[in-house]
């Protein structure tokens, strides 16, 4: 009898044991949180790869808030408040210097964009220019031409800056039209652009590809922007994207990474409109 008890007394323990290492398995489970943010470009590439990756590693939490934009998400980094940033920009030599390291991963067409109404398919430099400047205010079925503008040293002004000498003066113009529709993220520009009658933007092709705004896309001196396009260099506008972390990853946080550059990543990201470019080990 005292063998029995001495026997279920060691039984009980064990079954308590167990439970506290599942406890404990699961706590440690559920504090493995990721925390993301950046480029809104590069943030609607995120949703569809963190879908699939949860849903074979239903222990992690991904948490993507509002887009902070590139510099704001490194700043974000470099704070401790996220884990990861996504940005379409270099890296500045002081946030390399504060430890942040950069990856880079492909690109996405920067398409150009309308909001409904507008039947327009192509545009031609010129006439781009002309927009722009102010020159050409109408748009063919008499509508009221109203630019969405991005600040002056956003990466997509920087990006039509470089289409042509005349953009980039027409561009310099346009900052300074009174009136104008200014949008500071990649989303404020695109639910400016499907909201405002006879707007014209520019957005990332995975903004076009996953946004919840209808928009218009229009092709460029008669090529529209794709992946097709942007491979063969026919189309010239384009936004990088590139992961930045900081230090030594925990595990958690390099085994998503892994996923992302992995060939089932590379494949979501290329449904999503982006052009993977990296190589699958090293990310350069």
């Amino acid at each position: 009898m005292h063998f029995m008890n001495r026997a279920l007394s060691i039984l009980f323990c064990f079954f308590i044991a167990c439970s506290v290492v599942v406890s404990v398995t699961t706590s440690a489970q559920a504090a493995e949180t990721i925390r993301i943010n950046g480029s809104g470009s590069a943030l609607d590439m995120m949703k569809p790869l963190t879908d699939a990756y949860r849903k074979n590693n239903p222990g992690i939490t991904i948490v993507i808030e509002k887009p902070l934009g590139s510099s704001g998400a490194i700043k974000a980094l470099l704070a401790g408040a996220i884990d990861i940033a996504l940005t379409s920009k270099p890296l500045p030599p002081e946030d390399a210097a504060n430890g942040a390291k950069i990856r880079y991963f492909g690109k996405t067409p920067l398409a150009l964009v309308t909001g409904g109404g507008i039947s327009l398919k192509n545009l031609s430099t010129i006439e781009l220019e002309n927009i722009y400047s102010g020159k050409t205010r109408k748009w063919p079925n008499g509508e009221t031409i109203r630019v969405v503008m991005r600040p002056q040293h956003d990466v997509d002004t920087m990006i039509l800056r470089g289409l042509s000498p005349g953009m980039a003066a027409a561009l310099t113009k346009a900052s300074r039209e009174r009136g104008s529709i200014l949008a500071v993220t990649d989303p404020e520009s695109n639910e400016a652009v499907a909201r405002v009658k006879g707007s014209l933007g520019a957005s990332g092709l995975t903004g076009v590809l996953l946004g919840n705004n209808p928009l218009n896309v229009i092709a460029l001196n008669g090529v529209m922007p794709s992946i097709k396009t942007l491979a063969n260099g026919s189309y010239p506008l384009a936004k990088e994207i590139h992961f930045v972390t900081t230090g030594k990853l925990p595990p958690h946080v390099s085994k998503l990474l892994d996923f992302i550059y992995s060939a089932r990543g590379r494949a979501i990201a290329l449904k999503s409109g982006v052009l993977v470019t990296a190589s699958a080990v090293t990310g350069k």
